[in-house]
């Protein structure tokens, strides 16, 4: 998604440095969020946060802070549990007497 300048609150860098919470976040750090991104270690990716152009400067809304916050957060949440090779290998093993049984 990108930013909507026509329905969102369009900010400057420095305006975006004071409302990250809870005190704030320097020009450099905001620089290297846009840049580089922040890495979602449970998804292996990279979220930026999302900037416009306008008259040669880089702008960002305060709801593309919102989505960069959140997107960070939906990591959270537990994954899936996985099985093992072992596991996985018992699973087929049991299925494949099961279906023996059954004549198939």
């Amino acid at each position: 998604m990108g930013i909507d300048y026509e329905t969102e609150t369009i900010i400057t860098i420095g305006e975006a440095c004071r409302a990250f919470p809870p005190n704030g976040a320097s020009d450099a750090t905001i620089a290297r969020w846009i840049q580089k991104g922040v890495k979602i270690k449970a998804l292996g990716i990279f979220v930026k946060l999302e900037t416009l152009k306008s008259g040669g400067r880089r702008l960002t809304s305060r709801e593309a802070i919102a989505r960069f916050i959140a997107a960070q957060n939906a990591a959270d949440v537990p994954a899936a549990p996985t099985i093992t090779a072992t596991q996985r290998r018992r699973q087929s093993e049991a299925a494949r007497l099961a279906l023996q049984e059954m004549g198939l």
